[in-house]
Order: C-alpha cells, then structure tokens, then sequence
C-alpha cells in the first residue's frame, strides 16, 4: 500500500512539474522582408538568455524583395530583438545588428505566440 500510494505522488508530482514546464514553452514567429537591394543577413536574439536563433553559426538568408516567416520556440515572456544586416557589411545594419551589438528602441518582441507585424527592412 505504501509503494502505491508513494507511485501515485510521484506520478501527480511528474505531472504539474511537465505542465508547468509547457507552460513556460511558447512560440513566436517573426516575419521580415528585405526591401533592401542586397541579400540581408538575420539573426534573433534573447534579451534575457544567452540564445540566438537560427544559432550554430548560421543566418537566416533573405535575398532583395523576399520574405521569410521564422518560427520561434521560445519561453513565454521572453524579449527577442532582430539583428539584420547587408551580406559581407556589418556596417550596414537594423535592429541591435549583428552580435546583438548595438541597442534599437522598436525591434524587440516578447514572446507571449501569434506572430509580428511584417518588419521591412529598406534602405
């Protein structure tokens, strides 16, 4: 009986925990477009970890007039800023730029689902 009873916590406890943890679990998805005549370098940046998005040295690639919706796991509440910059010159940048290296007063979300207005980034 007490091995039961002892399961049975142990289950429940396992329980709340995982449902407290997808709480915390959210998605936001950002959608920008490159209105800028040359490939546009992207990444995605927490404000409160130490995360980027795609992450493992890479960038999201958006050639001259595309756009490209991108899909964020993420934990709820979580502000994320864009960084975009022109391919080859990391001069030319919007947002906090690359490295989330410079400060921006309208480029970061909080991540709470849904999905960003369209950011258009232009000359």
């Amino acid at each position: 009986m007490k091995f039961r009873t002892f399961a049975t916590a142990a289950v429940v406890m396992l329980a709340g925990l995982m449902s407290v943890q997808s709480a915390l679990a959210a998605e936001v998805t950002f959608t920008i477009r490159n209105n800028h005549p040359n490939a546009l370098e992207v990444e995605l940046y927490s404000q409160d970890r130490n995360h980027v998005w795609p992450g493992g040295g890479e960038v999201y690639v958006l050639d001259d007039g595309d756009a490209k919706s991108m899909a964020l796991s993420c934990k709820e509440g979580e502000n994320i800023c864009y960084g975009a910059w022109i391919k080859g010159d990391q001069e030319t940048y919007w947002g906090v730029g690359p490295n989330n290296a410079q400060s921006c007063t309208d480029c970061c979300y909080t991540c709470t689902g849904g999905t960003t207005e369209t950011i258009d980034l232009i000359q």
